[in-house]
C-alpha cells in the first residue's frame, strides 16, 4: 500500500471520529415520525407519561446529535434542540393539512390511515417539513440528510430550503424535484415527474433566487418542468404535461401542448396558454 496515500486516508478518518453519521440522524427522523404518526409502524405508548418521556429521549438524543454536528448551527443559537422541539404542534399541523389535501384531492386515497402508511408524496413532505424546521433553527448538514434520505425512498427530491405553504399534495411523486429556493403557495398540487428548478448552474448563482415562485391554488401535471428565479406561475394555474417554462404565467391560467396531425402524417407540437374566466 502506497503510504502517501494510507496517510492522507488516515488524516480524513481522524477528521470527525465523533460526528454522527447519517444513519443515526435519519433513525431520528423515522423515529420522530412514527411518535407524531403511530401508524407509519404501528407504534403505541402504555399511558401518556410513557409518550412525554419518550419525546425527551427524543430531544436529548437531537440535543447530542447536534453537539457533535462539525457544521454546528447558526451562531449564538442555543438549545436549538429544545427550540425545535417547541415547533412539534405546528410541524404536526402543518403535515395534518398536507394528509388532508392529499386525502381530498385524491379519488383513490380510501382513507387517512393509507396515505399515511403507503403514500409516498406523505413520507417526501413529512421530512421536508421537519427538516425545514431544522434549516430555519440555523442547523446545517442534518435537514439536507434527512430529504435526501426520503429521496432515497421515495425519489421525491425536496430541498429543505425551499419555501412551501399549507395543504400542499404532491401525488404518485416519483420524480419530482423541488430546488432550495423555491417557494410554493397553499393548496398547491404537484403529480409525478415535476421539477421546480434553475435555468443555471453557475456556483456564482449560489445565494440569489434560481427557482421559481408558484402560487396558491395551482395544479402542475406530470413531466412539467418550470426553471428560473423570476418565474412566477400565477394563482389558480394550470399547468399541463410535460410543459417547458421559463417565463411567468398570470394568474388563472392553462397552459398545455397539443400534438396536431396532418394530411401527410406529419405531427406538430404546439404550446397553448388560455386565460381562464
Amino acid at each position: 500500500m502506497d503510504q502517501t496515500f494510507l496517510d492522507k486516508l488516515y488524516q480524513q478518518h481522524e477528521y470527525c471520529p465523533s460526528c454522527p453519521s447519517p444513519k443515526l440522524i435519519t433513525q431520528l427522523f423515522d423515529d420522530l415520525l412514527e411518535t407524531l404518526f403511530p401508524e407509519v409502524a404501528m407504534r403505541t405508548f402504555i399511558s401518556k407519561k410513557e409518550l412525554s418521556i419518550h419525546l425527551q429521549k427524543l430531544e436529548l438524543t437531537l440535543d447530542e446529535l447536534l453537539t457533535r454536528n462539525p457544521m454546528g448551527s447558526k451562531p449564538g443559537l442555543v438549545n436549538t434542540a429544545h427550540l425545535f422541539f417547541e415547533k412539534l404542534p405546528q410541524i404536526h399541523e402543518s403535515i395534518w393539512q398536507d394528509i388532508r389535501a392529499t386525502y381530498d384531492g385524491d379519488p383513490a386515497a380510501k382513507s387517512i390511515s393509507e396515505i399515511v402508511r403507503t403514500y409516498p408524496g406523505f413520507y417526501a413532505i413529512s421530512s421536508y417539513r421537519i427538516a425545514h424546521e431544522l434549516h430555519r433553527l440555523g442547523v446545517k448538514i442534518f435537514p439536507r440528510i434527512i430529504t435526501e434520505h426520503a429521496h432515497s425512498k421515495t425519489g421525491i427530491d425536496i430541498h429543505p430550503a425551499a419555501t412551501i405553504g399549507r395543504h400542499f399534495c404532491i401525488d404518485h411523486g416519483t420524480g419530482v424535484v423541488i430546488g432550495e429556493t423555491t417557494v410554493i403557495g397553499d393548496r398547491v398540487k404537484v403529480y409525478q415527474g415535476v421539477t421546480l428548478g434553475a435555468l443555471s448552474v453557475d456556483k456564482s448563482d449560489a445565494e440569489i433566487k434560481r427557482h421559481p415562485t408558484i402560487e396558491d391554488d395551482v395544479v402542475i401535471y406530470a413531466g412539467a418542468t418550470i426553471l428560473g428565479g423570476d418565474t412566477i406561475i400565477g394563482r389558480g394555474t394550470t399547468v399541463g404535461g410535460n410543459v417547458w417554462i421559463t417565463k411567468s404565467l398570470p394568474p388563472n391560467s392553462k397552459v398545455y401542448y397539443q400534438i396536431k396531425m396532418y394530411n401527410n402524417d406529419t405531427e406538430q407540437t404546439d404550446l397553448y396558454l388560455l386565460k381562464q374566466s
